[in-house]
């Protein structure tokens, strides 16, 4: 759990930011601080020419300096967008697992977040912490207030249905589903076996989900998979498309495999975060209770 007068690092390992967006950044800075905690800035936030707020190399470095600072207690990505898997060979995965500071971020950087589970075993956060500026800003602050500071977990607090079976149990891998296929075939590609795989989305209508869902059948992921915890995919919702995300899961995925959906993890202002590489159990309403008891993992102090 982080404190008042702790001091963080903010990095963007994707996509750099617009000069035109400084005022954003500094109002993020101003809710931060009024929460008690510091800000210090990446010397790669802004893209320059392009997209890219630094080499490969030089993001990477500036990720694993926070990591190397006694001070930063916490790493909050700011960036989305295509290039953060770039960076994956150039980070330091043996001081990323003997720190005991968490990284968060959402979308592209479901990369990052990943690779730091396969290769150092550390949790990090789907978060974007840009949330706390945004439309739904007050309660988000709210809830990051009392989860991060305050010991209680309403950040992670979702509620969710399931559409096939009644419970999974197992460490959540995944994220945004057309990132988290940047992984396969190389190293930092988290093993599926018992897990829960997370997906949502931004962008992407069915041709495109269909395509994110065969190449998950053909890596074996529903087999291996404890269950499929489904998040809102933005664009697909957006254009009500057919058949569904929900749809086309449960038809690829086949009959045995458990799938739950939440509406509280994605890329919408409202969302909530999830702790990638944790163990969690959801269920259906019956039995619940019971599966809550089984799991008691600890996150920032609080009850995961």
């Amino acid at each position: 759990m982080m404190k008042m007068g702790d001091r963080v690092g903010i990095v963007c390992c994707s996509d750099g930011q617009k000069r035109a967006g400084v005022k954003k950044i500094n109002e993020l800075e101003a809710v931060l601080l009024k929460m008690g905690i510091s800000c210090s800035f990446s010397g790669c936030i802004f893209g320059k020419e392009n997209v890219f707020p630094g080499t490969v190399e030089e993001r990477a470095e500036a990720l694993m300096e926070f990591y190397r600072d006694d001070e930063i207690k916490a790493i909050f990505d700011i960036s989305g967008g295509d290039i953060a898997n770039g960076i994956l060979p150039y980070l330091d995965y043996r001081v990323i697992a003997g720190s005991s500071k968490t990284f968060w971020g959402y979308s592209d950087l479901t990369t990052v977040i990943n690779a730091i589970y396969a290769k150092a075993g550390k949790a990090s956060v789907l978060y974007q912490i840009r949330n706390l500026i945004y439309n739904h800003g007050e309660k988000q602050t709210a809830s990051f207030q009392n989860t991060v500071l305050n010991g209680g977990n309403e950040l992670f607090q979702i509620k969710y249905r399931f559409l096939q079976g009644t419970q999974m149990q197992g460490i959540v891998v995944g994220g945004n589903a057309r990132c988290f296929l940047k992984l396969a075939g190389t190293e930092f590609m988290p093993d599926l076996e018992g897990k829960i795989l997370l997906l949502e989305g931004y962008t992407g209508t069915v041709p495109q989900i269909e395509t994110y869902l065969r190449q998950l059948q053909q890596l074996g992921a529903f087999k291996k998979a404890a269950g499929i915890l489904l998040g809102t995919f933005t664009q697909m919702r957006e254009q009500k498309c057919t058949p569904t995300v929900e749809t086309l899961v449960c038809e690829i995925g086949g009959k045995e495999l458990p799938v739950a959906v939440t509406d509280d993890i994605g890329h919408g202002p409202d969302a909530k975060g999830i702790v990638i590489g944790r163990e969690l159990c959801l269920s259906s309403h019956e039995s619940r209770q019971s599966c809550d008891r089984e799991i008691r993992k600890e996150y920032y102090g609080t009850k995961y």
